[in-house]
């Protein structure tokens, strides 16, 4: 398994299960956080690029008249990162919620 996600791509790659263009990108990981993350525009473009290079994402469709219009999918390697990211997230909770119950005995 590779290194953990960064939150910012954890919320990227959960953005790109359907297509979606930057703009919808940011609004919808402001909106799965309750404002809590807000991506800007440098830290989202930074993150596509990269995740583009590691190929968990491909672009599904531009419009050359307009940047918004570039819309992004993540690919069966991105899901296969996520889905990764989801156990390790969860196998950490669960370590944490036990320790918490067990401490909570003593």
């Amino acid at each position: 398994m590779g290194a953990p996600l960064t939150e910012s791509m954890f919320y990227i790659l959960l953005s790109l299960l359907q297509p979606n263009h930057g703009y919808g990108i940011m609004q919808q990981v402001e909106e799965r956080t309750k404002g809590r993350v807000a991506l800007g525009a440098g830290t989202l473009y930074g993150a596509l690029n990269s995740l583009l290079e590691k190929k968990w994402i491909m672009l599904h469709s531009q419009d050359d008249q307009s940047r918004k219009k570039k819309e992004y999918l993540i690919t069966e390697l991105g899901k296969e990162v996520l889905n990764e990211e989801i156990v390790r997230l969860g196998e950490l909770l669960e370590n944490g919620r036990k320790a918490m119950e067990n401490d909570e005995k003593i």
